[in-house]
Formats: structure tokens, C-alpha cells, sequence
């Protein structure tokens, strides 16, 4: 059965969501190597579209912003999607199944804090801790485990100037190369978790929809299959 017979079996198209910017970078040959053709405007940087078709019928592609994907999914809106696991943890959507790991997106989730505050502060002594964050559950679970109350300031972006202009002791964002920090006049303090890009699934289609959701499960599982040998070779 190839990707056009799976999504034929209903009437109403399947979608799948994908984030914009770096993740989809490293997505799209994912996406190619699952035999899903988007049309020529998903790669035009210039088009205000996000719902594009694709050359299996009844498939459709919508390009959001990274933070909101899980919600697409966890509402029915998408059938699947590629999603960081920060932002699934995040969210933590009972209607979210996760059935693979993309091995794509590579980074951490990690706390940071200006070389001044590290030398000054003990946070063994801590019983509250104000911290910036687009991460406020995840961060908030964290710091709990330490016996922290953690008071999150919702920040989506500058994060990093947050803790140098007294907005907060700690900062928890998505570190890569740590080359942001550095530049900053920060530190990585500690990582809460090491972050990578999964494939997820929408539980209802999953019932509604075994054949279409299943195929492309496996054909995901088998491009990182690919992607992994061809890397190793």
C-alpha cells in the first residue's frame, strides 16, 4: 500500500502539522524521504500560506509556530505532527500519542544565570526562586522537585536579558551550542532535559483512522531508519 491508497481510505483530508523555521529544516528531508511531496509555495520563504496540499490526495501539510503545534494535534485540528518534546512535556496533552522519535532538533532545555548571580546566590537555600520562561509548567515541575517554589515570568523571546537586567535570578530556555549564553554574560546552571523532535498522533484518529495513521507511522520510522544508516555509513 503506498501513502496515496492509505489517506484515499477517508473523505475528509488527513493534516499533518509541521513547525517553522530550524526544526523544519531538518524535517523536510524526513518528510521527503516518507514520500510526502508539499507544493512549490511550502518552500517559497515569500508565500503567507500555511495550508498546503501535497502529491498524496487527501494529505495536507499546515506550518505553524513550533509552541502551538501540540495544540493543533490535541484538538484534532492536525492528525500528526512533528513536535519538540519541550513543547509536548509542556503541554502534556492526554490526546497526544508519541509513538517515534525523529532523532532531529538536537538540544537541551537547560536553566542559566549570569557568572555574577552563580558566584553570589546559594540555591540550596532557596525556598523561591523567580525565573523566565516560555517554559512556566515545565519550569515550575523542575524547581518543585528541589523543594523551590519557582515564580515564572512568561517571556517568548530576549530571554537571555532577563537575568542581566534584574528581571530574574534563572532563566530556562533551549540551549544548542550555549554560544547565545556566552555572549550574553551567562552560565548553563543545569539541564532539565535533553530535547528532540518526535513524531506525534492524534489519539482519536488513531481510532478512527488505524489504517492512514499507522501507515505513516511506519513510513517516518522507516526514514529515520534510512537517515540513520546513511549517516553511519
Amino acid at each position: 500500500m503506498d501513502g496515496s491508497t492509505a489517506t484515499m481510505n477517508s473523505q475528509e483530508p488527513l493534516v499533518l502539522a509541521v513547525p517553522k523555521g530550524r526544526i523544519l529544516k531538518e524535517a523536510q528531508p524526513l518528510i521527503e524521504a516518507a514520500g510526502i511531496l508539499p507544493e512549490l509555495d511550502f518552500n517559497d520563504l515569500d508565500s503567507r500560506k500555511l495550508r498546503f496540499a501535497t502529491n498524496i490526495p487527501h494529505l495536507e501539510i499546515i506550518r505553524v509556530r513550533s509552541f502551538d503545534v501540540a495544540t493543533f494535534v490535541a484538538f484534532g485540528a492536525a492528525h500528526l505532527a512533528i513536535a519538540g518534546n519541550d513543547v509536548i512535556d509542556e503541554f502534556n496533552f492526554a490526546e497526544i500519542y508519541t509513538p517515534l522519535d525523529l532523532n532531529i532538533g538536537h538540544c537541551r532545555l537547560s536553566v542559566a544565570a549570569t557568572k555574577d548571580l552563580i558566584a553570589s546566590e546559594n540555591p540550596t537555600r532557596w525556598s523561591h526562586v523567580r525565573v523566565a520562561t516560555k517554559y512556566p509548567l515545565t519550569t515550575r515541575r523542575h524547581f518543585a522537585s528541589q523543594g523551590v517554589q519557582a515564580e515564572c515570568i512568561k517571556l517568548n523571546g530576549a530571554m537571555e536579558l532577563a537575568p542581566a537586567l534584574g528581571l530574574c535570578r534563572r532563566m530556562v530556555d533551549l540551549v544548542s551550542t550555549g554560544a547565545t549564553l556566552k555572549a550574553n554574560g551567562l552560565i548553563e546552571v543545569e539541564k532539565i532535559a535533553q530535547i528532540s523532535s518526535r513524531l506525534i498522533v492524534n489519539r482519536s484518529a488513531m481510532k478512527t483512522r488505524p489504517t492512514d495513521t499507522q501507515y505513516w507511522i511506519r513510513a517516518f520510522s522507516d526514514a529515520v531508519e534510512n537517515n540513520r544508516a546513511s549517516a553511519a555509513a
